[in-house]
This record gives C-alpha cells, sequence and structure tokens, in this order.
C-alpha cells in the first residue's frame, strides 16, 4: 500500500548551493536582526516593523513568486528552510512571512489576473506591503464553509459585510484576501473571495488581540460594513472562494509545519548550549545521562520533523498532491514543538521558566502550530481520509 498515490517521490537530502545559501542568509539575518529586542517586542506585543522591512528587502516576502511580479523565484525548499531559520529566533516574524508568501502572494499568483498580479501582488512580493488571508470567523474557525460574512452581488461590485477573526497582519496589512458567501443555497460553492485595501469605507480593525504566544504578530478582528469591492477584485471565477482557500491552506500548512520545526529547532539550539555551560554535581548538566539522553530525544524529533517537512516541500515542487504530505508535517512538527520546548524548559531547570533564557517565549510561541492554518484534529480528519480511501 501506497500513502501518496500517483505522487513523484522525490526526496533528496542535499541542498543545493543555492538553497544552502538562502539558508545561511536567513540564519544570518535571524541571528545579527532579529535577536536583540526580541524579548522586548514579546513583552510590549510589538510587531517587529523594521525587521520585516528588511525581510522584503532580501526577498523573504515573496520567494516562491516569480521575478515577472518582483518575486525571488525560488523553490518551496528554499522558503521552508528560510522559516525554519527565522522562526528559530522570531516566530513572530515568521508567522508575518509565511501568511504573505504562503497565503496571499501564492494565492495571486495561481488565481489572479494579470491586472491583479500587477496591483497587488508586485507589491506585496517585493515587501513593500503586506498581505493578510481572512477567512476564520466568530462562527467559521475550523469549519471554514460556515461563512456569515457575505458579499452580496450588486452588479458591477460586491457589498461586503460581516466580521473575520484571529486575523494575522490584521493592521500593518495594506490587501487583505477575503472570504465571504455570495449564494448561500450554493453552501460551500457560493463562497467567493474579493480583495479589499485598506481605506476602503466600511472597513474597520477591531482591537489588537492579547495572545499567548506570537505576541509580535499582528492579529486583529475585522469589520466590514457595506464595504464596496469592485467585481474585478474578485479572485478566481464566482463561487470558486472555498476552493482557492483549501488549496491556499495546503500549501500554507507546510509554512506552518516549517515554523514549528523551527521553534523546536531553537530550542534544541538553547538546550544544548545550556547543557555544556550548567554545572551540577562538578560536571557540566550534559554529561549526566538523563540530560543527555533527553537531548537526543529532541534531536531525532527536530530531524523528523524537518524531514517531513522537506518531503512535502519536494513534492509541491515537483508538481505532486502535498496535501497528505503537508498535513503529516504539519500535524507532527506542531506535536515535536510542544514537546521540545517543555523538554528545553526542564533542561533549564528554573533559569527555563523566566524570560531571560528564551525557551518560556518558544514554548508559548509553540502551542499556536497545532492550532492555525488547520488545527491538528483537522489534520487528522485529512490524513485518514487519504489512508483510508479504496
Amino acid at each position: 500500500m501506497t500513502l501518496v498515490a500517483d505522487t513523484p517521490q522525490v526526496l533528496s537530502f542535499e541542498l543545493t548551493e543555492e538553497q544552502a545559501e538562502v539558508q545561511k542568509a536567513a540564519r544570518d539575518f535571524a541571528q545579527s536582526q532579529l535577536w536583540e529586542g526580541i524579548i522586548e517586542r514579546d513583552n510590549e506585543q510589538r510587531f517587529p516593523a523594521e525587521q520585516v522591512k528588511q525581510m522584503g528587502k532580501l526577498g523573504f516576502m515573496g520567494m516562491m513568486v516569480s521575478p515577472e511580479y518582483n518575486g525571488s523565484g525560488m523553490d518551496t525548499v528554499s522558503y521552508i528552510l528560510a522559516i525554519e531559520e527565522i522562526s528559530k529566533v522570531d516566530a513572530s516574524a515568521s508567522v508575518c512571512m509565511s501568511v504573505n508568501n504562503s497565503l496571499v502572494c501564492w494565492a495571486l499568483e495561481k488565481y489572479g489576473t494579470e491586472e491583479q498580479k500587477e496591483k497587488y501582488l508586485k507589491p506585496l512580493a517585493s515587501g513593500e506591503k503586506i498581505g493578510a488571508f481572512c477567512l476564520s470567523e466568530p462562527e467559521a474557525g475550523s469549519d471554514a464553509t460556515s461563512q456569515r460574512t457575505t458579499a452580496e452581488d450588486k452588479g458591477d461590485h460586491y457589498l461586503l459585510n460581516g466580521t473575520k477573526n484571529w486575523i494575522t497582519n490584521g493592521k500593518t496589512a495594506s490587501i487583505y484576501l477575503v472570504m465571504a458567501q455570495t449564494d448561500v443555497d450554493k453552501k460551500h460553492k457560493g463562497i467567493n473571495c474579493v480583495i479589499v485595501e485598506r481605506g476602503m469605507d466600511g472597513f474597520v480593525v477591531g482591537q489588537k488581540e492579547d495572545k499567548m504566544g506570537i505576541r509580535g504578530s499582528d492579529t486583529h478582528s475585522l469589520m466590514f460594513t457595506d464595504v464596496k469591492v469592485p467585481k474585478e477584485n474578485r479572485l478566481g471565477s464566482d463561487g470558486q472562494g472555498f476552493n482557492i482557500a483549501m488549496a491556499t491552506l495546503n500549501g500554507g500548512r507546510i509554512g506552518i509545519a516549517a515554523q514549528a520545526v523551527g521553534i523546536a529547532g531553537g530550542a534544541l539550539e538553547l538546550a544544548l548550549k545550556y547543557s555544556k555551560e550548567r554545572k551540577t554535581f562538578g560536571k557540566e548538566i550534559h554529561k549526566h545521562q538523563a540530560i543527555a539522553f533527553k537531548l537526543a530525544d529532541m534531536a531525532t524529533k527536530v530531524e523528523a520533523a524537518r524531514l517531513l517537512c522537506l518531503k512535502a516541500a519536494q513534492i509541491k515542487d515537483a508538481g505532486g498532491d502535498y496535501s497528505l504530505s503537508g498535513a503529516m508535517a504539519k500535524l507532527y512538527a506542531s506535536k515535536i514543538a510542544m514537546e521540545v520546548t517543555s523538554d528545553a524548559i526542564q533542561i533549564h531547570g528554573g533559569y527555563g521558566y523566566v524570560k531571560e533564557f528564551h525557551v518560556e517565549r518558544m514554548l508559548r510561541d509553540a502551542k499556536i502550530t497545532e492550532i492555525y492554518e488547520g488545527t491538528s484534529e483537522i489534520q487528522k480528519i485529512v490524513i485518514s481520509r487519504h489512508i483510508l480511501k479504496d
């Protein structure tokens, strides 16, 4: 039995020269630009605006977009390597990058008209502007078919009304992809995706969410009251919105899986460093078998999750069906992110419980990877449907 029928098996364990350069560039940027001030940004829930601007200049905000539209033209493997390195330091910065790349830019390049790509994709891919993906609602989380936001067809425009919740880049974004119901009788086949610009009359950004983790991430509710959206701002064909959302999330899950690997990998690196500095009973704690074995388990989990991410990314790059591999990567990577960050705190002992040593923040950041862009329970539904097919 094969779990991924008709999918190219292309897994390679060696990075190309370009991929290795991207990985190094992302690591250098994260260590030199994101590390300083990370605790203060977390405490103050401050969006890393200057750092995100620099990410745009380095080409990290439109990595997979064609150079024709100001993108870097890179593959998915390069993208997840960059996400991982940035997530080792600042998951708030990496989720901004992930949403802009995986959800907004990808959807616009895949489904947008030439006019939409010129107007919206180019500034997003260059990092000049930031995008947001608006699917979740108070009554539509895991059940994305239950859209209460409406886009009433008025001939030459849609009249948009409703509320969106938990929107990453909610206030800093300039361009929003909004899922809304146009024809209730058609259920999910009546959902459209419309492009909304910040500043449109009737569009209001709500208060920033006070979150447990990724506190530097700009997360808001959005309210739409009789917002006139030109018909040319519909993405894809009439009624294609739900399919656009699901296809987009399939790829987005690979990015979130890489984020989870990065958070876990960052915690592991800190735990390894601390275990070589801290002494108990006359020797460094890594020389105690209990600590050495814990570190071995942590490293194995991170490597296994990383390989799942690489497999999903390589299948996507080869043009295969990556829905199963992406779900598996996100499910496992988010799980081990929680486990590894918890173990890192345990290795640090009491120091791990205070902000100065960073690992407590990493545990708080890790939790969201089990929730957004499809909860772990949703990933299990996706996986079980695949493996139980006749």
